[in-house]
């Protein structure tokens, strides 16, 4: 573990996080009540949430595979959330012991975790830097100091643009994926998952709900919105597809009999 960048020490506990929320539902321990609580009521509204969390979870290590598989050997992961093993840096490693991965995000908790967690293979490097997605310039600048971004590098927005708006005067989450899209060298993959109300629209209506209510902004899309991010790109096989489709393996094909999982996800290419 490397290069992490100066954070604030104090956790704020008065309101769920996101990251915990979703690491409730991965059966973690690094969560809060206000985490729990938050996370209880929406698996009430919605069955399929913890399927949903480890369908997308699945979905991060294939897709990861993938690229590295692919020749890929340098790895940025925004919005990493609280580490949960196998993590990224793992499953890529596991491929290609020599890749460079860097971890981002903006919760104290999750470098709290990641300093003891986040251990890389010998012949490569594991680095956090503490960022916040909407300020691309800072992540991008601090990400150079461990990656080569003149060569190619999967960017893994996984399960994070749907806590961002569209607004060009707010999040402006087109412009920000287009911005860290721009800043990759060809031949780089773009990793992305998103909640949709396509499948589930009441149910995921009322997710949207409480997630506002608690504080947190939560914006499904459908099929079209999600694949506007990865418009210009060579899509992979399968294309935009429920995150349980793409690529599946035994464990995501006995998910989806279980119910839906109202989860878009993509792989591209840069040209």
């Amino acid at each position: 573990m490397t290069g992490s960048d100066a954070v604030p020490t104090r956790i704020d506990t008065s309101r769920p996080h996101p990251a915990r929320v979703y690491d409730w539902w991965l059966g973690g321990k690094d969560n809060y009540p206000v985490d729990e609580e938050l996370a209880r009521r929406i698996l009430g509204v919605d069955e399929a949430a913890v399927r949903s969390a480890r369908s997308n979870r699945r979905f991060m290590h294939r897709a990861t595979r993938v690229a590295a598989q692919a020749g890929i050997r340098q790895f940025l992961d925004i919005g990493t959330g609280i580490p949960t093993e196998p993590n990224l840096h793992q499953v890529a490693q596991e491929t290609a012991p020599e890749s460079k991965v860097v971890y981002a995000d903006n919760d104290p908790i999750v470098l709290r975790h990641a300093e003891a967690l986040l251990q890389g293979a010998d012949e490569g490097t594991t680095s956090y830097v503490h960022a916040d997605v909407r300020d691309p310039d800072t992540i991008l600048r601090l990400a150079a100091e461990h990656l080569d971004l003149g060569r190619p590098v999967a960017l893994s927005l996984v399960a994070l643009t749907h806590y961002l708006d569209d607004a060009p005067d707010g999040d402006d989450v087109y412009g920000l994926v287009d911005r860290y899209v721009t800043a990759l060298a060809p031949g780089s993959f773009v990793i992305l998952s998103q909640v949709t109300p396509d499948l589930s629209a009441e149910t995921i209506g009322k997710v949207a709900a409480l997630f506002r209510e608690s504080g947190t902004p939560f914006h499904p899309r459908t099929h079209a919105e999600f694949s506007r991010f990865l418009d210009g790109l060579e899509l992979l096989e399968p294309g935009v597809v429920p995150a349980v489709d793409w690529r599946p393996e035994p464990v995501d094909v006995a998910a989806k009999a279980e119910g839906i999982v109202p989860l878009y996800a993509g792989v591209a290419r840069k040209s």
